[in-house]
């Protein structure tokens, strides 16, 4: 029984809290994040099906279709894992800000889904800082932990689940599009009705326009764009042409000269570079404080620079090393160890680019910077570098990291916009009795405020942890880490810490 609660809502998801209606797309990424691109290009061809049946208000036969294709015979680990670390991102992204204003000012707030629950609670509850969430449930096999691809029967329908859940009392608010794609609608239970579009002043006991949903900071998987039938069959035809754009791409940059790739980068590749700022002269000891966007930014800083430039790295893979066009400085993430190679590449006037962050970051945000590169030189020139690619994204916390360099290339018009800011003043580092931790805090400042970003607390382990279930420690047989890869966190709780 339920304890006695002032305000309650239940909203449905689709068409309600996310705009769109239909869920399809969201199990092609599931397909395609937790299967391959077999399953992807197999639930695209049952995509008609279900619309057809759909067409025929065979609506509850249509999702069983699309649940049997996209997830039978996964290791339901797996799908809760892409639920957790993908399927945020293209939710936020798809979120009704007036629906969601209305929903999140009463006390008690339910959410109800046709999608099997466990692709939606943790963005529900996270973000949508729902405390329940009511959907599908799949049938596992209980010996071995897979995805049978059948939901089950027998725990009554969505109203009786909602019904039970609020046991004699009635909640105060209903929220559902007014096409009513839930069968027996949990409406008539609730005191009042709503329908989009929705009016947060008008509607809800606590209007506050500047409220937002937790924002989604981590996220992983390669595709850029939700994958709706119409996106999906354009990844899959243009995966073949990108593929050869790709080698092509990468022989040339290995090929041709530097100052050449530099001056016919958008001709040759087909990418584009927009660099600002003034550079300093070429080897003369400076450490570039980058911010990290993708494993390319050190290649591209260094083309932006029309100079090799030898980049500090720790996780890429030995194939993203071979293939790079400038030399590479290993970490061994021994802190004075670190600290004596990259001190020793600076004090015979080599050049460095380094990023504090220590992993790579998507959204509009920068991690905290580690405070290491303050203590070895007072020669720090910022560097802010921002990426924007079309179809994939080139890093990844849960997959094969070797691919990274070939996703990226596979984009058919990547931008870098490289902006390089002046070198630190001499009274802002830490030959003027400033802590390495204040340095390392003003570079973050001075960069996010370059980029429009916002600086955040977290590192490379919390990220790690949030999508990979690890800390972000590379393995020396990375094979072995890939297949014992731990279960997720069981919260995020995301923080901002503007400096």
């Amino acid at each position: 029984m339920l304890q006695k609660f002032v305000t309650s809502v239940v909203s449905e998801l689709e068409g309600t809290l996310l705009r769109d209606v239909d869920p399809f797309s969201y199990f092609m990424l599931v397909a395609f994040e937790a299967s391959g691109l077999h399953r992807f290009a197999l639930l695209l061809l049952f995509w008609p099906v279900a619309w057809f049946l759909q067409a025929l208000e065979m609506r509850d036969l249509a999702l069983d279709v699309i649940i049997f294709v996209a997830l039978t015979g996964l290791r339901v680990s797996e799908v809760e894992t892409v639920a957790r670390a993908v399927l945020p991102k293209f939710y936020m992204d798809d979120v009704d800000m007036e629906a969601w204003r209305m929903f999140s000012g009463y006390e008690k707030k339910v959410v109800v889904t046709r999608m099997p629950r466990i692709m939606v609670e943790t963005f529900a509850k996270e973000h949508l800082m729902a405390d329940e969430v009511i959907g599908a449930e799949l049938v596992v096999n209980g010996s071995f932990g897979y995805v049978t691809g059948f939901v089950r029967r027998d725990l009554g329908s969505l109203a009786q689940r909602v019904s039970n859940f609020f046991g004699d009392q009635r909640p105060l608010l209903g929220m559902a599009n007014s096409n009513a794609t839930l069968p027996h609608s949990f409406l008539p239970l609730c005191k009042e009705v709503h329908h989009p579009p929705f009016s947060a002043t008008v509607n809800s006991p606590d209007p506050d326009h500047r409220r937002r949903p937790r924002p989604v900071i981590f996220h992983d998987g390669r595709l850029v764009h939700r994958p709706t039938p119409t996106a999906g069959l354009t990844v899959l035809l243009w995966i073949p042409v990108g593929l050869i754009l790709a080698v092509i791409r990468i022989v040339l940059g290995l090929t041709l000269p530097m100052h050449v790739m530099t001056s016919y980068m958008a001709a040759i590749s087909g990418g584009r570079m927009i660099v600002k700022g003034k550079p300093p002269p070429p080897n003369s000891g400076v450490l570039f404080v980058c911010t990290h966007r993708t494993l390319m930014d050190p290649v591209v800083l260094s083309y932006a620079l029309n100079r090799r430039i030898a980049a500090v790295t720790y996780s890429i893979s030995r194939l993203s090393e071979i293939l790079s066009p400038i030399p590479t400085i290993r970490l061994t993430r021994n802190r004075h160890i670190d600290g004596e190679r990259i001190k020793k590449h600076l004090e015979r006037g080599d050049d460095v680019i380094l990023c504090p962050e220590g992993t790579t970051c998507r959204e509009p945000f920068l991690l905290r910077f580690s405070a290491l590169f303050a203590e070895l030189t007072d020669r720090i020139v910022p560097v802010a570098m921002n990426c924007k690619v079309g179809l994939f994204h080139a890093t990844t916390a849960r997959g094969w990291k070797a691919l990274d360099p070939i996703f990226f290339f596979m984009n058919p018009r990547p931008l870098y916009e490289v902006t390089i800011l002046s070198q630190l003043p001499v009274e802002a580092t830490c030959s003027a009795g400033r802590s390495p931790h204040d340095v390392a805090n003003y570079v973050q400042r001075t960069l996010a405020v370059t980029l429009g970003f916002e600086c955040t607390n977290f590192t490379r382990k919390d990220k790690y942890r949030i999508l990979a279930g690890n800390d972000g420690t590379v393995s020396p047989r990375p094979w072995v880490d890939h297949m014992s890869r731990g279960s997720m966190i069981s919260t995020f709780k995301s923080f901002l810490d503007h400096h």
